[in-house]
């Protein structure tokens, strides 16, 4: 072992661990020491790589003599209490101004408490984003880094080594202080879950409107990925369809078990967007679809339910394609918009300053919901930084302008036949409430005020008021209780 020989060092060597440690390790410049608690893993990672120049550690006192300072090491570890018990060790060893880096998916309240925990020890610590899942790790992923300035002079330069390249820039940005770079990638995996669960729904419309095979739907998607809708996950949709199971001869996706599962990060963009005030429907709505596909016991006793009293028929399937991919496309861009709402509502609730043309721009490329739309999103923002919302960005109104009709039609056809598409459905609903002149929030107001003397506002005069329905039903001033 030689002693300050590393630049940069990996502790949990797991599949993400390992290929992000050979990613860093295949960027010049880059020296790389890897830890593990289980030393068999070291050993093996160092033995299967030995190209990388690992430098292995078999303790965290090993570990840190093997980086320069200031030490900077990356945590691959699974979140929660194995990630806090990292932390204290690394914190045993390392002195002020070292950098500790958390890449897991951490919930963001937790690296706040962890950042100002470790600050106080005069140690910097960032709560680092990765998307892009193993492939991302290892060729180059999108990443979302938070922290304090002084470490990103030292973290920057080996994180834009290793990440994901979009148009000759890198994947990576100093997103904010302390838990906004988690924050962020949170916000990036509920719009995730809205993505691909608006993509089951197109396809599920389209096998049950038209008949087609799913190797069929899957030249649909294919074609969809040469046009505006082209993205990461059009693209493996396209793959996954195309797959044969290997036991049974049937496509794959007919053997697999209609129960998604999920980690965490959806519910926790729902919580938070509700603690916020920030409407997500969309991505509540792709939350709570997997929530349901998870339980078989309540869809067994549910299926002699009455239902519609048509099934789907398409008399011209190519129109009705096209109709299911504007409405794929509109409530994609609906997707976006409340995602980028509750990161800019996260921004001023935790007084981070965040660019969001710059969040946009990471997600171009090495993450799960790049999309050649992006692009149009960074275009909106570079005009207009203070956009208040995305969906009135002249693109984004010409384009839900062309995908009108075809979206309501969807929506009408799936609801008449009787089939589920909750993130259609709430998106377009979100999109008419965003520009109904008036609501009816009039009335839960009034209830309000009826049942628990909540007070409202009126349209004609300035004040907070109540009526004493208990009463003689008059009108006073109250103190606003909103």
């Amino acid at each position: 072992m030689t002693e300050q020989s590393a630049n940069i060092g990996v502790v949990g060597l797991a599949v993400m661990g390992s290929n992000l440690a050979r990613n860093l390790a295949s960027r010049e410049g880059n020296t790389v020491a890897v830890f593990n608690r289980s030393r068999s893993k070291t050993d093996e990672l160092v033995a299967d790589h030995p190209e990388a120049g690992f430098v292995p550690a078999f303790s965290y006192e090993e570990f840190a003599a093997t980086l320069a300072k200031p030490r900077t090491a990356i945590i691959m570890v699974k979140a929660g209490g194995p990630t806090d018990a990292v932390i204290d060790s690394l914190v045993e060893v390392f002195e002020a101004g070292d950098i500790i880096v958390d890449g897991g998916n951490a919930l963001f309240t937790d690296t706040i408490r962890r950042e100002k925990a470790v600050r106080e020890t005069g140690i910097n610590f960032v709560g680092a984003g990765i998307s892009g899942g193993e492939e991302g790790a290892l060729l180059g992923p999108s990443i979302m880094p938070g922290g304090s300035d002084e470490s990103w002079v030292t973290l920057g330069p080996i994180l834009k080594s290793i990440a994901a390249v979009a148009e000759g820039e890198p994947c990576v940005t100093h997103v904010g202080h302390d838990g906004a770079g988690h924050f962020v990638k949170m916000v990036h995996n509920g719009i995730e879950y809205a993505d691909m669960q608006l993509i089951a729904e197109a396809y599920d419309l389209i096998r049950r409107g038209t008949g087609k095979t799913p190797a069929e739907i899957a030249d649909v998607f294919a074609e969809w990925n040469t046009g505006e809708l082209e993205s990461y996950l059009i693209e493996i949709t396209a793959e996954v369809l195309r797959q044969i199971d290997a036991e049974t001869g049937k496509p794959l996706v007919d053997v697999i078990l209609d129960q998604a599962g999920a980690k965490g990060t959806g519910a926790w963009t729902v919580q938070t967007a509700l603690s916020l005030g920030v409407p997500v429907s969309g991505i509540a709505e792709a939350t709570f679809a997997r929530s349901l596909s998870s339980h078989p016991e309540q869809r067994a006793v549910s299926r002699d339910l009455p239902g519609a009293e048509e099934e789907l028929t398409v008399d011209d399937v190519d129109a009705f394609i096209e109709d299911v991919r504007l409405a794929l496309y509109a409530s994609k861009i609906v997707a976006y918009s409340q995602g980028f709402d509750e990161i800019r509502a996260g921004a001023a609730e935790y007084d981070w300053t965040i660019d969001l043309g710059a969040v946009s721009k990471i997600w171009r490329a090495g993450c799960i919901i790049r999309a050649q739309f992006l692009n149009r999103i960074a275009d909106a923002y570079d005009a207009e930084p203070g956009l208040p919302v995305l969906l009135t960005a002249p693109y984004f109104v010409e384009a839900l302008g062309r995908a009108q009709g075809a979206w309501r039609r969807i929506v009408s056809t799936a609801a008449g036949a009787g089939i589920p598409a909750p993130a259609f459905s709430s998106s377009l609903s979100y999109y008419d409430g965003l520009r109904a002149e008036r609501l009816p929030a009039a009335l839960v107001q009034g209830q309000r005020d009826f049942f628990g003397a909540h007070t409202y506002k009126r349209i004609d005069k300035e004040g907070t008021f109540h009526t004493l329905w208990s009463g003689d039903r008059t009108e006073i001033e109250a103190e606003d209780t909103h």
